[in-house]
Parts: structure tokens; C-alpha cells; sequence
């Protein structure tokens, strides 16, 4: 067996099978039940040092 042919033939079927296994893996640990809480706190993180609203016009700001 050659060795294009080998690789091809692995890459059509056990590499297809491990990459969408790796897929499920990736989906089933993004969206496990205990993961709530850490993405909120991750999507609100830019808002932590906040302590006032933004200007509304920062560029006409005189310094």
C-alpha cells in the first residue's frame, strides 16, 4: 500500500471520526450546566472597572 493511499484513507475515516468526536466533546463542555456562571462573569469583566458612564463625545473633550 502506498503511502498517499494509507493517509488518505486514514484521513477519510478515523480522522472525520475523531475530529467530530472532538467536536462533541468541545460542545458538551461549553455548554455543561455548571458553566453559567463563569460565562457571565467572563462577559461582564469589561464592566468591572467601571465606575461611571463613558463620555459621550470624548473627542471634543478640551485638555
Amino acid at each position: 500500500m502506498e503511502t498517499y493511499t494509507f493517509l488518505r484513507h486514514l484521513a477519510d475515516s478515523w480522522f472525520l471520526l475523531a475530529m467530530t468526536l472532538g467536536f462533541l466533546a468541545l460542545c458538551v463542555w461549553a455548554f455543561r450546566p455548571g458553566s453559567r456562571a463563569m460565562h457571565q462573569d467572563v462577559a461582564n469583566s469589561i464592566f468591572r472597572n467601571d465606575d461611571r458612564p463613558a463620555d459621550a463625545h470624548p473627542a471634543n473633550k478640551e485638555a
